[in-house]
């Protein structure tokens, strides 16, 4: 598993971190999916499991992101479904 995400060129990294100040995010290099809070891991799982979200990432970077979002919702005692 990579965990190297390349930059999207879709996306302002600035804006994520403004939007949610500096918080460890599911991918950091493009400041998407925050994975600070109960609430921001169940929130990034299911965007990231739409199929239009994950379109934007390879396989490998898909699999970096979510592998994230499982370890953030340990720590953060939420269970998400395996989709």
């Amino acid at each position: 598993m990579s965990d190297r995400i390349k930059r999207r060129e879709d996306v302002n990294p600035e804006r994520g971190e403004h939007e949610y100040g500096d918080v460890e995010f599911a991918d950091p290099t493009n400041k998407k999916y925050p994975i600070d809070s109960p609430e921001h891991v169940r929130a990034a799982w299911s965007y990231i499991n739409h199929q239009d979200n994950a379109a934007k990432y390879n396989a490998e970077e898909v699999k970096t992101i979510k592998e994230r979002i499982r370890r953030a919702a340990k720590r953060h005692d939420v269970e998400i479904s395996e989709e």
